[in-house]
């Protein structure tokens, strides 16, 4: 039944990821103001691992020293690429935050890239972001455009060791298995932050919708597309993530998209579907 659940073609597990990560925010934006970026973030990675873990089940003593390599830093990543994105935001707009953070993505794309059509995408890609960039003069943190940068420093090994994880172990028992160690990074900054100090079943509750929405189902839905998509192709598919958060402020937060945003919009899906339609099998 698990096999079929996620029986998805590469292309589409990457944007059912994106609108599901996507609807998780705006729960999380609403439980920042309760318990902080770093109570959110173990709430949503820890019930993540316990959901993750029940479901595919792992055998833990049946992974190879091999795979251990792998898994370990990979999950090591996925927790501080989601702890630091948080502190990001809780300083910076989200859409600029996204912006900075997928500099680790393109970063992928431009190193795994050999054609000259490749780099087409890449800049329509740049060019997006650019344009869905809020570059006014404002008084914009700078530890938080700090802490952005390095969640995609993070999103980029992500990447990376996703694809060679996805290898070597089934997708499931990958992404629980490095749940698990995201998990162990992350609990103890919500328990040092004491975001973790006064939860209720609301939260429990919240933590929950956030952990499937933002955690489970699209990790879940990216490994499988890690293994089957070249990392380049992957990280321009992942350029969607800018313009989802300007439609999804648009959905949830009545935001109008400014023609700067609707160019950003335009640049990206030409970049995510020109990748995908050119890049070799």
């Amino acid at each position: 039944m698990q096999k079929k659940l996620f029986n998805i073609p590469p292309v589409p597990a990457v944007i059912l990821a994106i609108i599901s990560v996507q609807s998780g925010a705006a729960i999380a934006k609403g439980l920042f103001p309760a318990i902080g970026a770093a109570g959110t973030a173990s709430l949503r990675i820890g019930i993540s691992a316990i959901i993750l873990l029940a479901i595919y089940r792992p055998n833990l003593f049946k992974i190879t020293a091999n795979q251990w390599k792998f898994v370990i830093p990979y999950g090591l990543s996925l927790g501080a690429m989601n702890l630091i994105f948080y502190l990001a935001i809780e300083r910076i707009p989200i859409g600029l935050a996204v912006t900075l953070e997928f500099v680790g993505p393109l970063l992928v794309a431009v190193w795994g890239s050999k054609r000259l059509i490749d780099f087409l995408w890449i800049l329509l890609a740049a060019a997006g972001i650019v344009l869905i960039a809020p570059w006014t003069n404002n008084g914009i943190d700078i530890l938080g455009m700090l802490f952005a940068l390095l969640a995609g420093g993070f999103w980029a090994a992500y990447i990376v060791l996703g694809g060679k994880t996805s290898k070597i172990m089934k997708g499931g028992d990958a992404v629980a298995t490095g749940m698990l160690f995201a998990s162990i990074l992350i609990i103890p900054f919500g328990i040092l932050g004491k975001g973790l100090n006064d939860l209720t079943p609301t939260f429990f509750y919240l933590g929950t919708s956030l952990a499937l929405l933002s955690s489970a189902i699209p990790f879940t839905l990216e490994m499988k597309a890690l293994g089957q998509l070249p990392a380049k192709t992957f990280s321009i598919l992942m350029s969607l993530e800018p313009a989802a958060t300007s439609i999804c402020a648009l959905i949830f937060l009545h935001e109008l998209l400014s023609i700067n945003e609707v160019l950003a919009v335009i640049c990206v899906v030409i970049a995510s579907a020109g990748s995908t339609m050119t890049s070799k099998a």
